[in-house]
């Protein structure tokens, strides 16, 4: 396929995408296109259009990620440098004030002890 067809046949689809107003990627997978050369067409025409070429339909715009960066910190360290307490309040009132996080195994033990304990 020579150059000139070439690019008749990508602005054809990528008119097509604008015109019907799917996603790209939904496009190429309906009409069994690698999603990569709508893109690699879609910029090589955009990039013409700054030379005198005609103008060819833009990529969608991106919409912004919803994902967040996250960072977990060690809970034991962050209480004691933040100079926190805790308080553990078992059954029947009993009362535990502690200046950092006990450990998991040992809270859970206390928990399954004080189980039923009134």
């Amino acid at each position: 396929m020579s150059m000139k067809n070439a690019q008749h046949y990508w602005s054809k689809h990528l008119a097509a995408i604008k015109r019907q107003g799917v996603t790209t990627s939904a496009y190429a997978r309906k009409h069994k296109l690698a999603l990569a050369s709508l893109y690699h067409w879609q910029r090589k025409l955009q990039s013409a259009t700054t030379t005198g070429a005609p103008i060819e339909p833009a990529q969608p715009p991106r919409q912004p990620s919803k994902f967040i960066a996250l960072t977990v910190g060690d809970p034991l360290r962050e209480v004691a440098r933040s100079g926190m307490s805790c308080t553990l309040v078992l059954a029947g009132g009993m009362r535990l004030e502690m200046n950092a996080l006990p450990d998991p195994h040992w809270l859970a033990a206390v928990g399954r002890t004080t189980q039923g304990a009134y």
